[in-house]
């Protein structure tokens, strides 16, 4: 296939938000996916202007299938105390397109740099367990054309190999068949179209997707 492939990695599972109290300050970490450092920013500042009346709202995003871009924030914090620590988590979990606020209600006890480092580190990580990660696989897709006759078994077929069949367009002439294989069974799905359908159908690249696959 001409496109690179792409890479295989963890993101959270979906939005979702976990609250811890510490000395009685509430610590509300709220996590998204973000496609990218746009997305991020979005995010970030939904969160704000929702909770504009908490003292801070700390944030941290990697993005990017190398982690090519993170960024974090302290909002007024102790520098390195809150944004770092956020962001050292999303790292040592490998995760990426994932973005983490982190909304602080002072209830009056100063925690140190040590405690506000723990708490919010412990945000983050608390709330990734609760809402979940998931792999996103490689997955290569093919466009498979057969006759009208053929292509209700085919598809049949398909489903039964394990393949993942994700569209059909029916036309004057046939049927289109969009089929997702993963990538380690590119190889061999070529082989196997051309035994189940007598060498009458070819499969033409289309591209490259992801699929999600729960961790955990």
């Amino acid at each position: 296939m001409s496109e690179p492939t792409p890479k295989r990695y963890l993101t959270v599972r979906a939005s979702g938000s976990h609250e811890i109290e510490i000395r009685k300050s509430r610590f509300i970490c709220r996590l998204a996916r973000a496609a990218d450092e746009e997305e991020a920013q979005a995010f970030i500042a939904a969160v704000r202007k929702e909770r504009w009346d908490a003292r801070h709202n700390c944030t941290a995003f990697i993005v990017g299938e190398d982690q090519r871009r993170e960024r974090s924030s302290d909002d007024g914090e102790p520098s390195g105390t809150a944004g770092v620590p956020m962001l050292e988590v999303l790292r040592r979990r490998g995760v990426t397109d994932t973005v983490a606020v982190v909304t602080r209600y002072f209830g009056g006890i100063k925690l140190g740099a040590g405690g506000l480092v723990r708490a919010y580190g412990s945000a983050v990580s608390e709330a990734l367990d609760e809402v979940g990660l998931l792999e996103r696989r490689p997955v290569a897709l093919f466009s498979v054309s057969a006759d009208h006759v053929r292509a209700g078994r085919l598809e049949n077929d398909l489903r039964a190999a394990g393949y993942e069949v994700r569209d059909l367009a029916y036309g004057a002439t046939g049927v289109r068949i969009d089929v997702g294989v993963p990538e380690a069974d590119v190889t061999g799905f070529h082989d196997w179209l051309a035994e189940a359908t007598g060498g009458t159908s070819e499969a033409v690249a289309a591209g490259w997707s992801h699929r999600e696959i729960p961790v955990g």
